[in-house]
């Protein structure tokens, strides 16, 4: 049995009959909701005039009526009651009109489902989702995207300067803008977001500019730093989120870069007066507003390098005045103090670094910088090496002026070995060193061996094995010479015909480790003489290829002199001792002991 041919106006009809009851629906009239009956009856219409052979395939005019169903309805409903609302209520009113026109859309879609599944596709035309939205977006979205962006950026504004506002409101109205795009952020960014943030601008301008005259340093940041919070809140809150970074962005450079230098260089509250004040929660604040911001974070590093500049010059100012106005006596303490304080200042501003600035390297490369300048100073006559080699002594000696625990030592040495960082002639400090480690080693005048290791162990790092080669082979050679007057004095119990006659101590080193010493001939005494004999035999027994050389003016001699009243023991240089003729040592003394310390370099 052939189905009954439906022609168009009488299909059309009962269609109309249906998108009637729908509009009702929308418009809030009494009206009971589609029954599964009318919505089957009302997609079977549809199928089947879709479906009849030519010339009675509608497909093409049911394709334009669907258009033309949204075009009737928005043009006699949707528009007329947008354009009798303003401001707050035409956005409300705009909100309610979409969600209308996509329920209106679902539905449509719905009984017009077959184009979809095959006429539209066979046609490659829009889809019906698609021509909906964009009725909507041609008609409605175009006549009223200028008032509802006014509308929306006024809202914005008013709650800028404290007020309360529908966010949920804002949030729909925005939702429009990305979704009339359908799938692109065209609409949004250029009818909404590039306004927004023009009005933005000049909203924060007038506010900075105000700001920056009547509050201090601290209260503008405290100011700007809110203002960003609030603005990033606005965007998780009703702005779409590809806005937060171009909004951020346009605070900042409204609020802080334009006025950075007036802000930075504010008398009382400028970054120099928080320097000055430890104002830590203050420069840390100052850090995380600009350090996002390109380039942001240069001219606080310039001021913090200026700052330290500064303080350390007159550190160094003060030594110097000190230093000529002290007396002989007293020669050398100021340039010792003047570095304990630059240990201190680095400190100092090292716990900034880390602290308020967050390990950034342009603070760290400031901090060096300003440190170069004022650490290569002269003071007293003394370049910054020999007062820095001339602190190692005091602290590494036994006896020195700082009296610091075994921690407080490894600390101390630390940061001296990171001050030398900042010291232009290393080698000169090299030198220095090696002159103050030897007098230590060959006199027994280091406090304590582990320190001294320590602090070669830090130079090595810092400098490189080469800056601490021939430091490393001064302290090797004081434990083989150790090991070497071990075996001498073994030599001598083992070879009870070899007598020196006097209780001999003798340090070999090697020549290209320690400092250069003149070596000049000297007319020992008899006893003396038979003394180096007897150990140059030894030595002879344990190598054939070294030469020796005496270095007379790093020895010692104990001469003991024994009288009736009471003994007196004289610690003599070599060189004095021998001035002593026999005559004299008679009359000093009944009995004398020698006993030599003497220094022997292998050349």
């Amino acid at each position: 049995m052939e189905r009954k041919i439906i022609d168009f106006d009488q299909g059309w009809d009962y269609m109309q009959k249906g998108i009637t009851k729908l509009k009702r629906i929308l418009e809030g009239a009494p009206e009971t909701p589609f029954s599964s009956e009318e919505y089957m009856m009302l997609y079977t219409t549809i199928y089947n005039m879709c479906t009849q052979k030519p010339p009675n395939d509608f497909s093409q005019q049911l394709y334009d009526k669907y258009k033309d169903a949204f075009d009737e309805y928005i043009n006699t409903t949707v528009l007329p009651s947008l354009r009798e609302k303003h401001d707050e209520f035409m956005l409300r009113e705009l909100v309610q009109r979409w969600l209308n026109h996509k329920v209106m859309v679902r539905w449509l879609s719905r009984f017009f489902h077959y184009l979809d599944r095959y006429f539209i596709s066979r046609r490659s035309l829009a889809g019906l989702g698609a021509v909906g939205l964009t009725c909507f977006r041609d008609s409605v979205y175009m006549e009223v995207r200028v008032n509802a962006r006014k509308a929306v950026i006024a809202l914005i504004d008013k709650e800028r300067e404290g007020e309360q506002i529908d966010r949920s409101l804002l949030k729909n109205v925005l939702d429009i803008f990305v979704e009339i795009g359908m799938g692109e952020m065209d609409q949004y960014e250029q009818d909404f977001e590039v306004h927004m943030l023009e009005d933005t601008a000049d909203y924060y301008k007038s506010k900075a500019a105000n700001w920056i005259e009547i509050d201090s340093c601290p209260d503008y940041m405290l100011k700007a730093e809110d203002c960003l919070r609030r603005e990033r809140d606005r965007v998780s809150h009703y702005l779409h989120s590809s806005t937060e970074q171009k909004l951020v962005e346009k605070v900042q450079q409204e609020v802080l870069v334009i006025h950075a230098n007036q802000l930075l260089e504010k008398e009382n509250s400028g970054c120099h007066a928080l320097l000055r004040d430890d104002k830590v929660e203050d420069l840390s604040r100052m850090y995380r507003l600009y350090h996002k911001i390109p380039k942001g974070l240069d001219p606080v590093a310039n001021v913090f390098k200026q700052h330290i500049t500064a303080e350390g010059a007159a550190l160094v100012q003060q030594a110097e005045e000190a230093s000529s106005n002290q007396t002989t006596s007293g020669s050398g303490f100021q340039e010792q103090v003047l570095v304990r304080k630059f240990l201190e200042l680095h400190d100092k501003y090292m716990a900034y670094v880390n602290d308020c600035f967050m390990n950034h390297t342009l603070f760290h490369k400031a901090l060096k910088e300003a440190f170069e300048i004022f650490c290569n100073k002269t003071v007293g006559g003394s370049s910054s090496a020999e007062l820095l080699s001339t602190f190692c002594d005091n602290i590494l000696k036994k006896g020195g002026s700082e009296k610091l625990s075994d921690e407080a030592i490894e600390d101390t040495l630390e940061k001296v070995v990171k001050l030398l960082a900042y010291i232009s002639d290393k080698d000169l400090f090299a030198e220095f060193y090696r002159k103050k480690l030897a007098r230590r080693l060959l006199f027994d005048r280091s406090a304590n061996d582990d320190h001294e290791k320590c602090i070669l162990t830090k130079l090595k790092q810092q400098c490189g094995g080469q800056f601490t080669s021939k430091m490393e082979g001064m302290v090797v050679d004081l434990t083989l010479a150790r090991d070497n007057q071990l075996k001498f004095e073994e030599y001598l119990r083992d070879n009870s015909h070899v007598n020196p006659g006097i209780d001999l101590t003798v340090t070999v080193l090697t020549t290209g480790f320690w400092p250069s010493y003149k070596s000049f001939d000297l007319n020992l005494p008899s006893e003396m003489i038979r003394c180096l004999e007897v150990f140059k035999g030894f030595y002879e027994t344990r190598t054939k290829h070294r030469k020796l050389t005496w270095i007379y003016s790093l020895g010692t001699c104990h001469v003991t002199g024994k009288f009736d009243t009471k003994n007196i023991e004289l610690i003599v240089p070599t060189y004095p001792v021998t001035c002593l003729s026999p005559i004299t040592y008679v009359e000093i003394c009944a009995t004398m002991v020698f006993k030599i310390y003497d220094l022997v370099l292998l050349v």
